[in-house]
């Protein structure tokens, strides 16, 4: 099995992916916008080829982004050598161990790949997602044959909804004897004064060397959509948390050039730019609506299909009363 963490002569930062032993790019690209509807096919491997060939190795997608197109996208720009430079990460649905694993099946031939590095729990936004993942017949048990078998290298859970549906996870995942080697989570200039995985699961991450991966640092615009701040400071400001990547979705070359130029140019903030940020955010961001992942089922894509998260476990079927 190839090693796809090798850093190239590039001005691109590299961080540790937690306790793993890779590195990966401070910055990483989205797999979602790769298949928005204005962005065709080859723009969408354009932009993954050059944030490749600039130094950036962290690549994100889903089982469900876009239908699977996202995915086949990505498994067609990382032909011709750009797999072996690229630290490859998708999502699964699946709750019940044969969903999980047909998901993942399937990822692996939309991307055209042998091995994924990195597989995760998708949309943990339920106080009931960790118990049935950790279910003995649930997804994790999948996921770690997947990683016996050589198809998965690395484990870890997203969520956007409540930063202790997070904590949450992270104890019944110790109850379970597992650590989860990667957690993503928002983390913007928002979301400090509301609801706050900075505040409340960063922190723990941080002690368990977990790795951070950072999303929705301008939460798809619509926190620039409060006039309170710019792209580049909701990068910056991601970035100079203890992150391992801040994934960021481009859909067009110029949007592109703007993340790879805040990320070589990145200087850790000191304590009064930090506070003079969160002072112009925080009256917009006190009440969520410019997170609307935390305050709404818009984001949630298991909610409008719930047949993707599979059917609840036999024990529970059986503990139903007749």
């Amino acid at each position: 099995m190839t090693t796809p963490n090798v850093v190239r002569d590039a001005a691109v930062p590299y961080r540790d992916l937690g306790r793993t032993g890779v590195k990966v790019s401070a910055i990483g690209i989205g797999g979602w916008h790769l298949a928005l509807p204005h962005v065709d096919e080859q723009l969408a491997i354009r932009i993954v080829r050059t944030a490749i060939d600039r130094g950036v190795n962290f690549m994100d997608n889903s089982w469900d982004y876009n239908e699977g197109a996202s995915e086949t996208r990505m498994g067609k720009a990382l032909r011709d050598g750009y797999r072996e430079r690229a630290f490859l990460m998708t999502k699964i649905d699946g709750r019940s161990k044969r969903e999980a694993m047909r998901q993942l099946e399937e990822s692996l031939r939309r991307l055209r790949v042998d091995h994924i590095d990195l597989v995760q729990h998708h949309e943990v936004i339920r106080f009931d997602d960790p118990h049935r993942i950790f279910d003995d017949d649930g997804a994790n048990a999948a996921l770690v044959d997947a990683r016996q078998a050589g198809k998965v290298r690395f484990i870890g859970f997203t969520g956007h909804k409540d930063p202790q549906i997070h904590r949450h996870t992270l104890d019944v995942a110790r109850e379970h004897d597992f650590r989860f080697d990667t957690v993503q989570m928002p983390l913007n200039v928002m979301d400090a004064h509301y609801r706050s995985f900075e505040k409340v699961v960063l922190p723990e991450l941080v002690r368990q060397g977990i790795g951070v991966l950072g999303m929705k640092s301008m939460a798809n615009g619509v926190i620039l959509k409060s006039n309170t701040v710019t792209p580049i400071e909701c990068l910056q400001y991601a970035l100079n948390l203890p992150t391992s990547v801040v994934i960021t979705g481009c859909d067009s070359m110029r949007i592109l050039e703007q993340a790879l130029d805040t990320a070589i140019t990145f200087r850790p903030m000191s304590d009064a730019q930090v506070r003079a940020v969160l002072e112009k955010t925080g009256d917009a961001a006190s009440r969520g609506e410019f997170e609307l992942f935390k305050t709404s089922s818009i984001f949630d894509s298991t909610a409008t299909h719930p047949e993707w998260l599979g059917e609840e476990s036999q024990h529970v079927k059986e503990m139903m009363p007749m």
